[in-house]
């Protein structure tokens, strides 16, 4: 697909200022310090800048043109005779060009929400399709508003399939970025306790995360988890068709499972498509699910079930995705340092449990943010779980909530002098060498403004 400036001003609703109407840009950008010469230029308003601000070092570096909600920005554009594009919202017309291509690009698009998995499950589910077609997935954490827009402009390359995330933190946003997606298949992965602190109560929340079912008609797909009560309630009134995964029952269910742990996990899948044992790398019975799911994805796009299973012996988790370092002097690192809840702490702490082979077993453990006024209950409730899971040590990072965690691991049964609570992560990282051992097996996970993954580079440093 060829994007010109008569194209964006058709679907923008904006007005052409200059520039060559049928001069295609070759990329689109909303930071004048990674732009690249003949992007588009976006001038997108923050709450910490504008971009208007950095029209004239977008120009000086190259850009084919500029999207501008001010009138004078637009003259600095008409000066250099390239594309001034003058819209009432520049986020809205990033999102309408957006809206533009996905309908015009031909892709089948999946779009995935969940207060957990999203991201893996995504990734997951586009391994699964490349086994028939080409796929795009939006890259890293770009599921917001802008993010999500400015990876379906990709679309204009002409995969077959996309596979997106949807990201939400307030009620309305699921509900905008469908709009803009107008996914062909939709995937529910769970509703747990991540921005809880934004909401009254889980339902609440789950009231949210269903705006995941708007705007569909009767050959739309949503894929839902079966075992989550709070997405079955809503799944329920879809107005496509449903298709469902799960352990305790689903169309694409697992069961004879065999937890191998930190080496995966092995079950029998039953799908509509057939039986089959699938062996999976990934660790833990969330990732299992998130394989479900995206399984169930690819068999909607008649990818063999044979194929779904070969490819799934070949996974590997995302980057501080729940990965398993092997480390020197027999050192084992899960690091699970993107973010954290406290559902998904819950389950990462039962899989440290079940382990086997480790001399002792240890966690650093980042506050967990976003939790509002259910904070100090969900540390308190997480320590009690820590102390549980057969730890050795703990070491609690971060303010009120962290400390909480760790006097309730103590309260717990854990040994006070074994337990830790400093305030930030580099703390935490320097405390490595004094305290991880040969044989060790070490936990890190915490919410990602925590920076756990600071603690994971130290560990790296001391065995790598």
């Amino acid at each position: 697909m060829l994007i010109t400036g008569e194209v964006m001003a058709a679907a923008t609703g904006g007005r052409l200022m200059s520039g060559d109407p049928g001069r295609p840009v070759t990329g689109f950008s909303i930071d004048s310090r990674t732009l690249a010469s003949g992007d588009l230029f976006f001038a997108i308003k923050g709450e910490r800048f504008d971009g208007h601000d950095f029209v004239d070092a977008a120009l000086a570096k190259g850009a084919a043109g500029i999207v501008v909600s001010a009138d004078v920005k637009a003259r600095a554009a008409v000066d250099r005779g390239v594309v001034a594009l003058l819209v009432t919202d520049t986020i809205g017309a990033l999102q309408a060009l957006a809206r533009y291509v996905r309908r015009h690009a031909g892709a089948r698009v999946v779009a995935i929400t969940g207060s957990a998995g999203k991201t893996t499950t995504k990734e997951i589910a586009a391994e699964f399709l490349s086994v028939r077609y080409r796929v795009f997935r939006n890259q890293g954490n770009l599921n917001n508003h802008i993010g999500l827009p400015l990876s379906l402009l990709e679309l204009r390359h002409e995969p077959e399939a996309a596979v997106v995330e949807l990201g939400m933190s307030h009620a309305g946003e699921i509900s905008a970025l469908v709009g803009v997606a107008e996914p062909d298949v939709r995937v529910w992965t769970n509703v747990g306790d991540a921005h809880l602190g934004f909401f009254a109560s889980a339902d609440d929340l789950a009231r949210a995360k269903a705006e995941i079912l708007e705007r569909a008609d009767a050959s739309t797909v949503l894929v839902a988890n079966a075992d989550d009560r709070r997405v079955m309630a809503h799944a329920r009134r879809f107005a496509g068709r449903l298709v469902t995964f799960g352990f305790g029952g689903g169309d694409v269910r697992a069961d004879e499972i065999e937890d191998q742990g930190l080496d995966g996990t092995r079950a029998r899948v039953r799908t509509p498509a057939g039986e089959a044992t699938i062996a999976t790398p990934l660790a833990g019975p969330g990732h299992l699910a998130n394989v479900l799911a995206a399984a169930a994805v690819a068999l909607e796009f008649d990818v063999p079930l044979p194929a779904v299973v070969e490819r799934a012996a070949r996974l590997r988790p995302a980057p501080h995705r729940g990965e398993v370092l092997r480390l020197a002097g027999g050192v084992s690192v899960v690091d699970d340092s993107y973010n954290a809840s406290p559902s998904a702490l819950a389950t990462v702490l039962k899989l440290v449990e079940r382990a086997r082979g480790s001399a002792r077993k240890m966690a650093f453990l980042g506050e967990m943010l976003e939790l509002g006024e259910h904070a100090l209950a969900l540390h308190e409730a997480s320590g009690a779980s820590a102390a549980s899971a057969g730890l050795s040590l703990l070491v609690a990072i971060g303010g009120a909530p962290a400390r909480a965690l760790a006097n309730a691991a103590v309260a717990g049964g854990m040994d006070a002098a074994s337990v830790r609570h400093v305030a930030t992560s580099a703390e935490a990282a320097d405390l490595v060498p004094s305290l991880v051992r040969p044989g060790d097996l070490v936990l890190v996970k915490g919410s990602r403004g925590i920076a756990t993954e600071r603690v994971v580079a130290r560990l790296m440093e001391e065995f790598g």
